[in-house]
């Protein structure tokens, strides 16, 4: 059986990885007895939002400790992700794919990757293992598997502007709608990028998982 890396982006949309993508990540991957382990950067976020109103307050958090409480504590710092000893790789989404494993939030198509998140990216890719993008994270697929990648946001036209301004080939997709691009192993899937709520997105995400685990066992 598949052993699979999750990286998370922190705690919550706005700021962080995307609360219902990665516990549905979680959900999917343990109703197929696979064994996953959680990783995240040890770097401060971007920034932190008060998720009540919208608001950015004045405070500072660590990634890797918010991280911690999606992962109920079992998460470990992204230094520590080897390539050699996981089979796949997911990504849940949320603002913090965009703004603390790459700063796409801020920067638009000049975007750059953490330093970590992308040597583990690139490990993925060059060893020809399977990779899951979900919701606003397949923007930075482009920057590790060049042009002509295929993937999905959904349907965002500013976004999938980006995309194919980065060199990828974006393909439009519902919410439990994946795109395959076979060639690099590359799954992704538009979950909250489309909503409209979380059943509609956690069938997504069934998906994707699926077929990462079948792409994995190849």
């Amino acid at each position: 059986m598949a052993k699979v890396a999750v990286i998370l982006a922190g705690c919550g949309v706005f700021d962080g990885a995307e609360i219902h993508e990665s516990v549905c990540t979680m959900l999917s991957l343990s109703q197929r007895g696979v064994d996953y382990q959680c990783f995240a950067p040890d770097v401060e976020q971007a920034h932190v939002i008060n998720h009540l109103t919208g608001a950015e307050v004045d405070e500072k958090r660590n990634v890797l400790v918010e991280a911690a409480r999606i992962a109920r504590g079992e998460v470990k710092p992204l230094t520590e992700l080897k390539v050699k000893d996981y089979d796949a790789l997911i990504v849940p989404g949320g603002f913090g794919a965009a703004k603390n494993l790459s700063d796409f939030a801020f920067k638009g198509t000049e975007l750059s990757l953490e330093t970590e998140f992308h040597r583990v990216l690139e490990s993925f890719a060059d060893a020809d293992k399977p990779v899951g993008l979900l919701c606003i994270a397949p923007v930075v697929a482009p920057l590790i598997y060049g042009q002509g990648v295929q993937l999905t946001i959904g349907c965002d036209a500013e976004v999938a502007a980006a995309v194919e301004e980065l060199g990828g080939q974006h393909v439009e997709a519902s919410v439990d709608q994946v795109v395959v691009d076979e060639a690099n192993q590359l799954v992704t899937v538009p979950a909250y990028m489309l909503g409209p709520d979380i059943a509609s997105v956690a069938k997504g995400i069934d998906a994707l998982v699926a077929k990462v685990v079948e792409l994995a066992a190849q």
